[in-house]
């Protein structure tokens, strides 16, 4: 990425920063936007450590699929779900429900 593609694609994310921002104090969001990022860390997170742990029971979805692979995990295999949750506990130390990830 060129010097100018670089710049030109900073104002646009500054842009659109404000845009999302609003009238909400500068502080105030970069708050909010950390909770954000940092939720998105834990989610990212966990759908790793869940791809190891299941392995090649891991669903492979299609590319333009944009469910969640771990929410078809949980719908077929339902009575192993308690197994799992405990196994991520012990390696993650928290657990996320497919819908929030």
């Amino acid at each position: 990425m060129t010097d100018t593609n670089q710049k030109q694609l900073g104002k646009t994310l500054w842009g659109i920063a404000d845009q999302l921002r609003g009238a909400m104090d500068a502080d105030d969001f970069r708050d909010y936007m950390l909770s954000f990022l940092f939720l998105r860390y834990l989610s990212d997170n966990y759908e790793t450590a869940a791809k190891k742990e299941l392995g090649k029971d891991y669903p492979k979805l299609a590319a333009d699929d944009r469910s969640v692979p771990l929410a078809t995990w949980y719908k077929n295999n339902r009575k192993d779900i308690p197994t799992f949750e405990k196994q991520m506990r012990r390696k993650t130390h928290y657990v996320i429900q497919p819908p929030h990830l």
